[in-house]
């Protein structure tokens, strides 16, 4: 058995828009990527692979789903050899055999960690909106920064307030193991056991991974206290579900748009992030002040390959940031640079111009990396042939690690042409240093080979938590006796009945399968359990007990299994819906899961004061009990129609028993269908 850890670094790495390319030629189509289906005679490009939601269908014969799922169906494989498939092709190492307590322990402590940035997250954005100390001074700041409320909000941005231990004492009150307080990075220990919280007086920006889950956070010192202060910013330390090099902050934010622009820009800072976004920028992310590392360039292109590098007006920061570009090129990533006027950043910048000059600017001022470098390099150089050696062993070395062929004949030509010398010496320099880089120790290359996770893999969650759509599919046949359907207060029999019409049920249980797919593991609200404790319950919570409480059950056999799963894995660490079900080795699972996911039109459409529409997810407490309410209604309506079809049997007019017990019946659900009617704002005519 493969361990859920190798299982989850499989996923994580497995890129659809690699696997599919190795089987099918691609072209781009918008956000998406278009080809001939390989699983039937297609002649029409019908086969779409969506890179931001990592999964693929084919609109004509329905086949597609993730990674795994498509090399099942491509190569006739099982689940587990999907699996090992795909862990070939990315050099991970298969583990195949049972957790020990200590792993078990791990994955436990793991979860903990991220329940507790959660209620840190949420503790420090509290305290930036409703605390004294927040508003006057964190908020202040924002705002004297020039953010807007919308920005501050979108980024979840906070604040600790500049208390020894605030923090601490809150979260142990609430129950928090102080352990996970420490374990996180949100507290101090010292050697006299003295706990101190770690971020005290500074803004908080919390760093999510591109599946959403805060990891980590980075805490500024205000303006006003950053004379004498070496260190402005502090990040959490590593940990179990941290690491500094795997994450890039923004990421979670600009994914979709970055994949839709088809460019990624590349800045160094928190605020530069924000900044940008603010000037309507939304493809941005930051690589938060450390060097560029192969793990965030894998993150990045997983959505796209081109890569605008912003640099604020320093020569010198551009020299040292080399390192860094040749590794974008290294992993064939296009690479364009920006350079800003002097003593300006983007977050800088952002503030003396509009939105409009902001776009304009960055539109007009991408150069191409080769002949930025080189028209810097020459400026130096200034016809001294020493420095003029330099400079093409610079280039040289930058050429050399472009692993396309054409494209690397491409600049070679074109960088021939500016420095004025002959094409066929820079082939040969170029050719002799990626014949020395290949022969070296892979320890001592200066660009290193690509990690054993490949394209995409970034070392965190990388289940999408997108919406999912309301494209419908056909259910799997029911077999055994079926529950009758009934409201809770509904007195009587809960026996065999004839099957309900496969349409009307394909319609009614596939929004809630909908709701389960979308936004399963969301908190609906919070209850009162036996104990009389207050927990909140999930939407796959409420379905389940609401369906249980009225002796109903879904007729569709794959949307029973998937409720039981659901219901089974609720609980698990990381546990996404989306992610879960579109990655479950039952194949009808997944396919059912993807296309939910191909089509992402909201389930209602209302707006705002601001003509702004409302997200289903903002609305779940009025939608899903409204969904609810809609199935049962639905329910009760067939069976009524059934009854009048047997009022009409010969056999049934001439049995007044059988009469008499048909006819209470109905008007039984006649009762319950005015009071469900009545509940959904539906209009009943009654019979």
């Amino acid at each position: 058995m493969i361990d859920r850890a190798t299982v989850d670094r499989i996923l994580d790495a497995a890129n659809i828009v690699d696997v599919v390319s190795d089987f099918v030629t691609l072209r781009r189509a918008g956000a998406n990527l278009k080809g001939l289906c390989p699983f039937h005679d297609d002649r029409t490009p019908s086969f779409m692979v969506s890179p931001s939601k990592n999964i693929c269908k084919c609109f004509a014969c329905g086949e597609g789903g993730t990674p795994v799922h498509f090399i099942m169906k491509h190569e006739q494989l099982t689940y587990p050899e999907a699996l090992r498939y795909l862990a070939k092709k990315y050099n991970i190492e298969i583990k195949e055999r049972e957790l020990s307590d200590e792993e078990k322990a791990q994955q436990s402590e793991r979860e903990s960690l991220f329940v507790v940035n959660e209620w840190a997250n949420n503790w420090f954005q509290h305290q930036l909106h409703e605390s004294v100390d927040g508003r006057a001074v964190g908020l202040a700041y924002f705002r004297h920064r020039g953010f807007r409320d919308d920005i501050i909000k979108k980024f979840q941005v906070g604040f600790c307030p500049d208390k020894r231990d605030q923090m601490w004492r809150e979260g142990k009150a609430e129950g928090y193991n102080p352990k996970y307080l420490i374990d996180t990075g949100l507290c101090i220990e010292h050697d006299n056991g003295t706990p101190t919280d770690r971020f005290r007086g500074r803004v908080i920006f919390p760093i999510h991974t591109v599946s959403g889950k805060v990891v980590g956070f980075g805490g500024r010192v205000l303006d006003a206290a950053t004379k004498g202060v070496a260190v402005k910013y502090q990040n959490s330390p590593e940990s179990l579900i941290y690491s500094k090099k795997r994450e890039l902050y923004g990421l979670w934010e600009a994914k979709q748009a970055i994949v839709k622009q088809d460019l990624c820009y590349l800045v160094e800072g928190y605020t530069d992030v924000m900044s940008m976004h603010q000037m309507g920028v939304e493809n941005v992310v930051a690589s938060s002040g450390t060097a560029l590392t192969h793990e965030q360039i894998h993150a990045i292109h997983r959505f796209t390959a081109n890569i605008t590098v912003i640099y604020d007006g320093d020569a010198a920061g551009i020299k040292a940031s080399q390192r860094g570009i040749d590794m974008l090129l290294a992993e064939g990533i296009n690479v364009k640079l920006l350079l800003l006027p002097d003593g300006d950043d983007p977050d800088s910048f952002a503030r003396k111009h509009s939105a409009e000059e902001y776009q304009a600017y960055l539109k007009e001022h991408q150069v191409d990396f080769l002949r930025f470098k080189t028209d810097l390099l020459q400026q130096e150089s200034k016809g001294d042939p020493l420095l003029m050696s330099r400079l093409v062993n610079s280039i040289v070395d930058s050429l050399s690690v472009i692993p396309d062929d054409i494209t690397r004949t491409f600049y070679i030509k074109e960088t021939a042409q500016m420095l004025s010398m002959e094409e066929r010496l820079l082939t040969t320099a170029v050719t002799k240093k990626r014949r020395e880089d290949k022969e070296r120790p892979t320890h001592e290359r200066p660009t290193p080979d690509p990690s054993p996770g490949g394209r995409g893999e970034a070392g965190t969650e990388v289940a999408d938590a997108e919406n999912a759509g309301t494209e419908n599919a056909s259910g799997e046949e029911a077999s055994g006796n079926e529950s009758l359907p009934s409201r809770g207060d509904l007195e009587g029999s809960r026996g065999s009945r004839r099957a309900i019409a496969e349409s009307l049920f394909n319609k009614k249980e596939r929004l809630l399968i909908e709701m389960l797919v979308r936004f399963g593991e969301q908190v609906l609200c919070d209850v009162e359990d036996e104990d009389g404790k207050v927990r909140p319950l999930t939407v796959i919570e409420y379905i389940h007990y609401t369906l249980e409480q009225d002796g109903l059950e879904m007729r569709d056999a794959t949307h029973r299994r998937m409720m039981q799963l659901a219901m089974e894995h609720l609980h698990e660490e990381g546990f996404n819906a989306t992610h879960f079900f579109q990655n479950n080795e039952h194949e009808d699972i997944a396919r059912l899961a993807t296309e939910l996911s191909i089509s992402r039109e909201p389930l209602s459409r209302i707006y705002d004061k601001d003509a702004t529409m409302i997200p289903d997810e903002k609305r779940l407490m009025e939608l899903v009990p409204r969904v609810m309410m809609d199935y049962k209604l639905a329910i009760v309506r067939e069976e009524m129609k059934q009854l009048l079809r047997q009022m009409r049997d010969p056999k049934v007019l001439t049995d007044k028993d059988a009469r008499r017990e048909l006819m209470s019946r109905m008007q039984d659900l006649k009762k319950v269908e005015g009071q469900l009617a009545k509940e959904c704002g539906d209009r009943v005519v009654m019979r």
